[in-house]
């Protein structure tokens, strides 16, 4: 079992920046991968950005690419996004989500078995 806590969401202008980490414990060493997901009001859960445990890989859907980085610190079992030039169609829940999932599949959420509970993101335009 894998536990993930995540922190860092607040309020922030337009053009502001944000960095949300991902705290994990528990069995982290069986990990493929950690992701990041988002949730608007009304809307589905998409993915934003992943990196490979092992490799660093990273992935980003393309509305936040150039934004937005993660990056993950394997000896503190923590992943972190930092996001720059916020825009309020940013607003939405943000989710951390590790995968132990072979193949596994950046994009998809199904392909991730560990989901924290969320952090608010509120961007003000």
């Amino acid at each position: 079992q894998v536990q993930l806590v995540e922190s860092g969401g607040g309020l922030v202008q337009a053009g502001g920046s944000l960095r949300l980490s991902c705290a994990a414990s528990g069995r982290t060493f069986s990990t493929i991968a950690m992701g990041w997901f988002r949730q608007a009001p009304g809307k589905e859960r998409e993915f934003v950005a992943a990196v490979s445990r092992i490799a660093g890989s990273t992935y980003y859907e393309d509305s936040v690419k150039g934004r937005f980085a993660i990056s993950r610190d394997n000896a503190k079992n923590t992943v972190s996004l930092q996001m720059n030039n916020l825009k309020p169609e940013d607003t939405a829940v943000y989710y951390c989500a590790a995968s132990d999932a072979v193949p596994w599949i950046a994009t998809m959420s199904d392909t991730y078995n560990y989901w924290g509970r969320g952090t608010q993101v509120t961007v003000s335009s």
